[in-house]
């Protein structure tokens, strides 16, 4: 076994202080070659086939959900961020020290019950969660906890192609559909259009406009802050601007979508109720989306500001 799998891991030859009894030998460890890959790629094929009958099913509804769901479209962007990724991290794991430990072990059994929860409670996001775990404790297991925090934005980016739970989605969604249509019902009369708001519900003069849990924005929220994460890692270099930039994308993509069901309002007082619920409404979302965009640039380069504004002060102290 040792001869098979063992290839990557070389005792140290340097000379160190005496060993305890109780402890284990010191390990120098670097990263496998190609053929340390082929001297055990019998274990790496029946790890492939375990996961592939535990995960495959799964894998399929996930990706079937993201096609079918507009609400996670965004969820075809994360694989390959992913592998983007590691792909750019691949020296700096190259020169991480590769500790094995035993401690992953807890991980995975945590991801193998997460996977029973969810298999046999009917609760997809347990299922799929599971295997962001699974792989993070084989991380652990075979490369050391270090490995695992160079890995750990890979893994988040991961969880993020995964729907969230109904509950959990419904109970943001409608929140949000009563915001909009409050916010939206406050701005149409300051712009000559009179209106009548019932919770989700605005009535115009000649027509009725209901906030669906599509015009919630609860899409373009999911969307926007996806985008965001991976436009601040792309972009960013230190882990606050990051996580503004991602948290600048809540309230952004809120007062987009209420400045989309104000235009429709606008519309349908003004042009055409059928175009306004029809071409407007559609061409809308992806103007928003862009405007979206352009505010979260607006951030970053605000950030920027702040940042060189702030080094100049220190200069002049």
């Amino acid at each position: 076994m040792a001869d098979s799998i063992g290839a990557p891991f070389r005792r140290s030859s340097e000379p160190g202080p005496a060993a305890s009894p109780f402890q284990a030998p010191r390990l120098t460890l670097r990263w496998p070659t190609l053929s340390d890959v082929r001297s055990y790629w019998p274990h790496l094929l029946i790890l492939s086939v375990l996961l592939l009958l535990l995960y495959g099913q799964i894998c399929i509804k996930l990706v079937s959900d993201w096609y079918a769901l507009p609400d996670f479209s965004h969820g075809f962007l994360v694989p390959f961020f992913v592998l983007f990724i590691l792909w750019e991290k691949r020296h700096t794991l190259a020169g991480t020290s590769r500790v094995p430990s035993w401690t992953g072990i807890l991980l995975v059994a945590l991801s193998l019950v997460t996977l029973l929860m969810g298999v046999y409670g009917a609760e997809l996001f347990f299922s799929r969660t599971s295997l962001v775990l699974l792989l993070a404790g084989i991380v652990w297991t075979l490369c050391g906890l270090a490995v695992l925090r160079e890995l750990q934005f890979a893994f988040f980016v991961l969880c993020l192609g995964i729907p969230i739970p109904a509950v959990i989605f419904n109970q943001i969604t409608f929140p949000l559909q009563l915001l909009a249509s409050k916010a939206a019902s406050s701005v149409l009369p300051v712009l000559g259009v009179p209106v009548l708001q019932q919770g989700n519900v605005i009535q115009l003069a000649s027509m009725q406009l209901e906030v669906a849990e599509a015009c919630s924005g609860i899409r373009s929220l999911l969307s926007l802050f996806t985008v965001a994460v991976l436009y601040g890692y792309l972009t960013e270099k230190t882990t606050r601007d990051r996580v503004i930039l991602g948290l600048a994308s809540i309230p952004i993509a809120v007062l987009a979508n209420i400045a989309r069901i104000t235009g429709t309002g606008l519309c349908v007082q003004y042009w055409d109720p059928q175009k306004a619920l029809g071409f407007f409404h559609e061409f809308s979302g992806w103007l928003m989306f862009l405007v979206s965009l352009v505010c979260l640039e607006l951030v970053r380069q605000a950030l920027h500001w702040g940042h060189a504004k702030h080094t100049k002060k220190e200069q002049r102290a």
